[in-house]
């Protein structure tokens, strides 16, 4: 997914970005950067930091760079901040989110001829560098955001740093990521992750609107360009990505899930020796579960985090795997004999659960009920690319309706948490992972946890519906006309 932290500030800024944008390191582990203005230009540095902590990979860079403004991202695959020479100025740049029609735009670039990219990210089109070229064909920053906006399909939040040390933090049409500014005594941050503001003594003084623009200075934030009115916030922060001490829209992730996980010990009672959470985002929903069912709170798995990263991140199945099975270790005196509970935020392709499970038996549990804090997921990301997945088809549940209905398109009828598509699916998704019971959150069960109003929130992944997408239905029927996919069924 990735994330960023920029800053303007009346002194040397450059402590503030280092830590500030070490504090979204886990919303990517693939590439970093920094570009810091100082009085000569700009100063930046990007590495890979896929087998490396940030910090590690630039503190040469913390220690070298001077400036009062700076912005600094990390991201899920292409290099950046990019720097950017225009009839608009010398700017940097970062982004954060998807273009799904990048090949369409590069095509229309292309056929007004006297373009090019230099920023090949591995061996394609970097995103970054194509959202500037379209900021770029505008008179303005103004009209280039809203132009870039209108144009992308997906997502797109973004920073600007003009080379006169003016910062611009632009959010998401639909506001799908969330953009915070946080002020202190003569200094102005912008960033995704509000835990990223306490320790360096900011207070949040604002978050940013669906599309809304707005230039920062060390004295305080004024809007460039209105929010709009449409908002769809990814759900998915308070599920699993989002850290425990950040807030989004006024709701902590950390209490959402305490909240999802009490509403599963409601909805799926069953008796048990102790109740688990696979670490991390997992362990929040155990407590809520633990909490509002009476039984007690174990840890059977222990996590080795001081170099293990998150398993989504790497695009290879065969690494996923590994830093799976190689990040968690078993504690064998809480498993042996035992009926255990555990909860996790998803379930996406199934492997990871399944090798935990069967080490789990192979360790002496007696019985293993999963419960798992979000719907089956029935619908790749189309706005934040959550999973390395290539295929909607590497979806657990994809496999599974599959198998009971051959290859379609349709899974409307899985979406009804009552009905017997879905209890089917759940039963085998269950046989094929081995486990004693396995229970699903139900969407309206969620969004109360979250605690903003459904409309509000993007629940593509489980419904296929969005308000973006053109009918609001997976397949956008309006613009396509194939069959609604999404717009039967029950959503919870």
């Amino acid at each position: 997914m990735g994330g960023f932290f920029g800053v303007v500030a009346e002194e040397d800024a450059v402590s503030d970005l280092f830590f500030g944008t070490d504090y979204h390191s886990h919303l990517g582990t693939m590439r970093g950067g920094l570009a810091v203005l100082d009085g000569k230009g700009f100063q930046r540095a990007i590495h890979d930091i896929s087998n490396a902590q940030f910090r590690s990979k630039f503190e040469n860079d913390f220690r070298r760079f001077h400036g009062s403004s700076g912005i600094g991202v990390i991201s899920d695959n292409e290099d950046q901040p990019l720097v950017i020479s225009s009839h608009l100025g010398v700017y940097a740049i970062a982004t954060v989110g998807v273009v799904k029609n990048a090949a369409e735009l590069v095509k229309e670039v292309f056929d007004k001829r006297r373009v090019q990219f230099s920023e090949m990210s591995r061996g394609g089109i970097n995103a970054t560098e194509l959202v500037a070229m379209l900021i770029n064909s505008q008179e303005s920053f103004e009209e280039g955001v809203r132009f870039a906006q209108e144009k992308i399909e997906g997502s797109c939040s973004m920073l600007l740093l003009t080379c006169e040390g003016v910062l611009y933090a632009v959010r998401d049409r639909y506001g799908r990521t969330p953009v915070v500014a946080g002020q202190k005594e003569g200094a102005v941050a912008v960033a995704m992750e509000t835990c990223c503001f306490p320790n360096l003594g900011y207070q949040v003084c604002r978050e940013l609107g669906p599309g809304e623009m707005v230039r920062c200075a060390p004295d305080g934030v004024e809007t460039v360009l209105p929010p709009g009115n449409e908002m769809a916030i990814c759900s998915f922060l308070w599920v699993y990505f989002g850290y425990p001490a950040s807030s989004y829209e006024g709701r902590n992730v950390e209490m959402a899930r305490y909240r999802c996980g009490g509403a599963l010990a409601r909805r799926n009672p069953v008796e048990a020796d102790s109740v688990g959470g696979v670490p991390d985002s997992g362990v929040a929903h155990a407590l809520g579960y633990a909490v509002e069912s009476g039984i007690r709170y174990s840890r059977p798995f222990v996590k080795y985090t001081p170099t293990w990263p998150r398993s989504f991140m790497p695009p290879n199945q065969k690494e996923r795997e590994l830093i799976a099975q190689m990040k968690l270790i078993p504690v064998p005196g809480l498993i042996q004999g035992k009926r255990l509970i555990f909860c996790d935020d998803s379930i996406v392709r199934g492997t990871q659960l399944r090798d935990q499970v069967k080490r789990l038996y192979d360790d002496g549990a007696k019985e293993i009920h999963m419960r798992i804090a979000c719907p089956p997921l029935l619908y790749g990301c189309r706005f934040l690319n959550f999973s390395r997945s290539k295929s909607e088809m590497d979806l657990a549940t994809r496999r599974t309706i599959r198998e009971i209905e051959g290859d379609t398109d349709d899974v409307a009828a899985y979406r009804d948490a009552d009905g017997t598509p879905f209890k089917e699916m759940v039963g085998r998704i269950r046989q094929r992972l081995g486990l004693s019971s396995l229970a699903y959150q139900r969407l309206d069960d969620l969004v109360e946890a979250i605690g903003l109003p459904r409309e509000k929130l993007c629940t593509y992944c489980w419904t296929g519906e969005d308000v973006s997408t053109p009918g609001g239905c997976s397949h956008g029927c309006a613009r396509c006309g194939k069959p609604c996919a999404a717009g039967s069924a029950q959503a919870s």
